[in-house]
């Protein structure tokens, strides 16, 4: 037998697989990736229980309104939340700040979770239409 059929006997089995290293860098990858994700999608949440919120707050100002034509004056309106989408109660408080004669006030305040999202609560109407506390945050 020759050199060359001898070391060709003797070959290191091919192996295949991940290195440390190879696996090191896709996990960095995948954390860097989360890092930018996460927090966008837990702004986007934020912002949809806010526009949920704003729902609610309209339909009560709704009600509101359909009050005054019947009575003529806001004294005594109550809100009936339970027009609201159940979950959205989970995470905003609705409620008539105030209601008489010709003028009312409804709020929505963020709680729990919501709560973080100081900029635009508590969320407002009242009968000329005046959103608060903000445009942007409607």
């Amino acid at each position: 037998m020759t050199t060359n059929q001898q070391g060709a006997c003797m070959r290191k089995p091919r192996v295949s697989g991940f290195s440390l290293i190879e696996l090191m860098v896709v996990i960095a990858i995948i954390g860097i990736l989360a890092s930018i994700a996460l927090p966008a999608y837990n702004d986007h949440v934020r912002k949809t229980r806010r526009a949920a919120g704003a729902s609610c707050v309209a339909a009560v100002a709704q009600q509101a309104e359909r009050f005054y034509t019947t009575n003529l004056t806001y004294t005594g309106f109550v809100a009936d939340t339970t027009i609201c989408e159940p979950s959205t109660l989970d995470y905003y408080t609705v409620a008539v700040g105030s209601a008489a004669g010709k003028n009312y006030s409804i709020t929505g305040t963020a709680k729990g979770k919501q709560a973080g999202d100081s900029a635009c609560s508590p969320l407002s109407v009242n009968q000329a239409g005046a959103k608060g506390p903000s445009a942007t945050c409607w």
